[in-house]
């Protein structure tokens, strides 16, 4: 199986509403990227998979076995970023043209 850690990929759903962020409250990664998220006042949806297994199992079935699983606004989809890729993903988001 390939090593998918940091992965970025394109999302099913072109321009999804809101930035959602799948993970879990005893995840320290999980908890890194909500802090960066909250810091930079970045709205967000909070899927917590722990409480919601069937939704972690889609994840891994999907090819995201790690979590944070971060969906972006623009359909790209990060797997366990560090602060500079998802801060890096941000900027791109928030600099890239209106549709």
């Amino acid at each position: 199986m390939p090593d998918n850690q940091g992965m970025t990929v394109t999302h099913p759903v072109p321009n999804p509403s809101t930035l959602t962020v799948y993970g879990a409250d005893w995840c320290g990664d999980c908890r890194r990227s909500k802090r960066l998220l909250d810091a930079r006042k970045v709205g967000y949806a909070w899927v917590d998979v722990a409480a919601q297994p069937e939704i972690r199992a889609q994840l891994s079935a999907s090819g995201y076995p790690a979590i944070p699983v971060i969906v972006l606004r623009d359909g790209r989809i990060l797997m366990e970023p560090s602060d500079d890729e998802l801060n890096a993903a941000l900027d791109a988001v928030s600099s890239a043209p209106a549709r």
